[in-house]
C-alpha cells in the first residue's frame, strides 16, 4: 500500500469492469456508505477513503493551509486515483463536501470521470442578492463560535439537526461519533472551508456528466440550489429530490437512499 493509500484508509473492494469512487462529507468517514456497499461489491470495484481531518486519519498529516480551499481535497482525490492505477473513466459519488471535490477534480482530469453522483451537494452556502445558498454571514459566525467554545455540546446540537432526527435515534448517534472523533480545530478549519466556498464561477467548466440528488428538507441545501447547478454545469445534468429530510439521508434514511443512488449509477444520461 502506498503512503497516500495509508494516509486516506483507502479500501478497495469487489470486482468488476467499472470502478466507483465513495467520498464521504463533513464530520463522517468512509463508513457513512455502509448502507450502500453491500448493493456494489458484486459489480463493480468501490473504492473507499477517508477525507484528511476526518477523525479516523492521523491529525499530524492535515496540513492546514492545504485544506484551507478545496482544492487540496481535490489534489489528493487525483493522487489516489493515481496510485491506485486507476486510468480509465470512474463512477464518482461524492457527498456534501466531496460533491464539488469531485467536481474540482472533474475539471482538472475530466478523462477520469464517467459521472459525478453529487448527494447533498452546495457550491455556494452563503446568501447573496442574486442566489439563496441558505445562510447569512451572522448565521455561519455564530456556528464558527459555537464549535470553538465547545465543540463536544456544539457536535450534540448540531448532529440532530444535519440528520433530522433526536439524539436517542441510531444514525444521530453514529454521526455525532465520527463528527466527534474529528479534532476540534481541524473540525473548525474544515467547515470555514466549506461555507466559505465559492463553486458558482467553476460550475460551467464541469462537462461531466453529473446526477444531482437531495433532500427535500436539508438543513444545510435549500433545494433551489440543486436547480441552480443544473442550469450552470458545463455539461449534462440531472435532478432527483427526495421525498425525505436530512443531509446524510444515505445514513438516515438507506431503504429510500441506496435504491435512488443505484439507480443513477446504472443510467447514464442522454448525449
Amino acid at each position: 500500500m502506498g503512503i497516500v493509500e495509508q494516509a486516506h484508509n483507502v479500501r478497495v473492494l469487489g470486482s468488476g469492469d467499472e470502478t466507483i469512487v465513495l467520498a464521504h462529507g463533513f464530520g463522517t468517514d468512509q463508513s457513512v456508505w455502509k448502507h450502500l456497499m453491500p448493493h456494489l461489491v458484486g459489480s463493480y470495484r468501490v473504492v473507499l477513503y477517508d477525507n484528511m481531518g476526518a477523525g479516523t486519519t492521523n491529525p499530524d498529516y492535515f496540513d492546514f493551509e492545504r485544506y484551507s480551499s478545496l482544492e487540496g481535497f481535490a489534489y489528493d482525490l487525483l493522487a489516489i486515483l493515481e496510485e491506485l492505477g486507476i486510468v480509465q473513466p470512474c463512477i464518482f459519488i461524492g457527498h456534501s463536501l466531496s460533491a464539488m471535490v469531485g467536481a474540482l477534480a472533474a475539471i482538472s482530469c475530466p478523462g477520469l470521470f464517467s459521472k459525478i453522483i453529487m448527494l447533498a451537494a452546495s457550491p455556494r452556502y452563503l446568501n447573496d442578492p442574486e442566489y439563496y445558498g441558505g445562510f447569512e454571514q451572522e448565521d455561519l459566525d455564530q456556528l464558527f463560535e459555537a464549535m470553538r467554545e465547545n465543540y463536544k455540546a456544539w457536535c450534540s446540537g448540531f448532529a440532530p439537526l444535519a440528520i433530522g432526527g433526536d439524539m436517542d435515534t441510531v444514525h444521530v448517534q453514529e454521526f455525532s461519533r465520527t463528527l466527534f472523533n474529528m479534532r476540534p480545530d481541524i473540525a473548525l478549519c474544515i467547515a470555514r472551508t466549506i461555507f466559505h466556498i465559492d463553486m458558482r464561477p467553476h460550475l460551467g467548466l464541469v462537462t461531466v456528466p453529473c446526477h444531482i440528488i437531495q433532500s427535500a428538507a436539508d438543513l444545510a441545501v435549500p433545494v433551489g440550489v440543486s436547480e441552480y447547478m443544473h442550469r450552470h454545469l458545463g455539461g449534462k445534468s440531472t435532478v432527483e429530490v427526495m421525498l425525505l429530510g436530512g443531509h446524510l439521508p444515505q445514513l438516515s434514511s438507506p431503504e429510500m437512499v441506496v435504491p435512488v443512488l443505484l439507480r443513477h449509477i446504472r443510467c447514464n444520461l442522454a448525449a
